[in-house]
């Protein structure tokens, strides 16, 4: 274990998670004065599924209210095995009706990044707060007008990256932040998994597909985490596929990167849905910051001159965990760790990134 006690890292965790490391941001209070808040997840594919309907049967501060699903099935399922009633069930055509229903407080999208912008705006407009998750949206544009419809409504939005709230990242970043091994000099992070699938929306260009959205974000958030720092340009960038008859038109299987931050530090990136790997390697004048895996769901494991980095937990801890803190900070009228700008900066440099692959040349963020 490292000089960090667990303790030290849960009592982070629960004063919200890494302060240091976010610029304030508005924040408007739920004002219900209730114990717990209740969530309704828009979207019922894997990771609703099988990761947050079961954090929520963990969480402390929010639980499982209702559920919006265009599949009638899976709404009888639901509503069977987490007690659901009737008025708290929704499809697509009757979502706007969720400004009726009090039970509700936030709406958790979790849909492909192509309807993102659409059922963000409309929950706000709902008067609800929202979650939404990882890749924000498709475009730079689109994430602007998410983050305006909450401002304009008064709601809060927060951006499902829970490597934030997660004790790894928390102590990695406190080494970075605190140059306890000195400045970065430089990194490199790679993020991805061989996916044998043929037609998910990850395969689907118009749905949000290829890899920099999903995979990818993970690397750029480690090389934006990992140094401590925006970056300045994309020097270098370039996508390729292994598989042409799964990712067609120009759809990214595998994209390698070049970042330049400040004071001339380079973070090579790569992410892959042909390759597993996993890691973060930060270079500091005193030493090395190594992580391996740095972004899973569990088991993440680390290493530097000061000791291990290590917390053993369970899945779905880090979703459970994300999500308490996101109602706390709602509760209490806190910001959010992870605010809508953050996920904004991620899209900005992923339109970036392209851009530089297509065009062979470097790119000015």
């Amino acid at each position: 274990m490292n000089k960090l006690s667990r303790r030290k890292i849960i009592r982070q965790l629960t004063l919200g998670g890494a302060a240091l490391f976010y610029s304030p941001h508005s924040l408007f209070s739920a004002g219900s004065g209730k114990e717990r808040l209740g969530v309704a997840l828009v979207g019922l594919g894997y990771y609703s599924t099988d990761l947050l309907a079961p954090a929520l049967q963990q969480t402390k501060h929010c639980y499982l209210a209702g559920i919006v699903t265009g599949t009638p099935s899976k709404a009888e399922l639901w509503k069977t095995k987490y007690k659901i009633p009737d008025r708290n069930i929704y499809n697509y055509q009757n979502f706007d009706q969720i400004a009726n229903n009090p039970d509700i407080d936030i709406v958790y999208v979790v849909l492909p990044p192509s309807m993102h912008r659409e059922y963000v705006i409309r929950a706000a407009g709902a008067g609800k707060h929202i979650w939404c998750e990882k890749p924000m949206a498709m475009t730079e544009m689109e994430c602007t007008q998410m983050i305006d419809a909450c401002k304009k409504n008064k709601r809060s939005l927060a951006i499902g990256y829970r490597l934030h709230h997660e004790p790894h990242t928390i102590e990695y970043r406190r080494i970075v932040h605190q140059q306890l091994l000195g400045k970065v000099q430089k990194l490199n992070c790679a993020a991805g998994y061989y996916d044998n699938r043929t037609n998910h929306w990850k395969q689907n260009k118009a749905l949000g597909g290829g890899v920099l959205y999903d995979m990818g974000v993970y690397a750029i958030q480690g090389a934006r985490l990992g140094t401590g720092m925006e970056p300045l340009s994309i020097l270098s960038a370039k996508t390729s596929t292994t598989r042409p008859q799964v990712y067609k038109n120009g759809l990214d299987e595998t994209t390698i990167a070049t970042l330049e931050f400040p004071g001339g530090v380079m973070a090579d990136i790569k992410t892959s849905f042909g390759e597993n790997i996993n890691f973060l390697d930060i270079t500091c004048e005193k030493g090395s910051i190594n992580m391996a895996p740095y972004s899973g769901y569990a088991g993440l494991k680390g290493r530097s001159p000061l000791g291990e980095i290590y917390y053993p937990y369970e899945v779905p801890w880090q979703q459970a965990r994300q999500m308490d803190d996101d109602a706390m900070s709602i509760k209490q009228g806190r910001p959010m760790l992870v605010p809508g700008e953050e996920g904004l900066r991620d899209i900005r440099i992923v339109e970036a990134i392209y851009r530089s692959a297509s065009t062979g040349k470097a790119v000015k963020l």
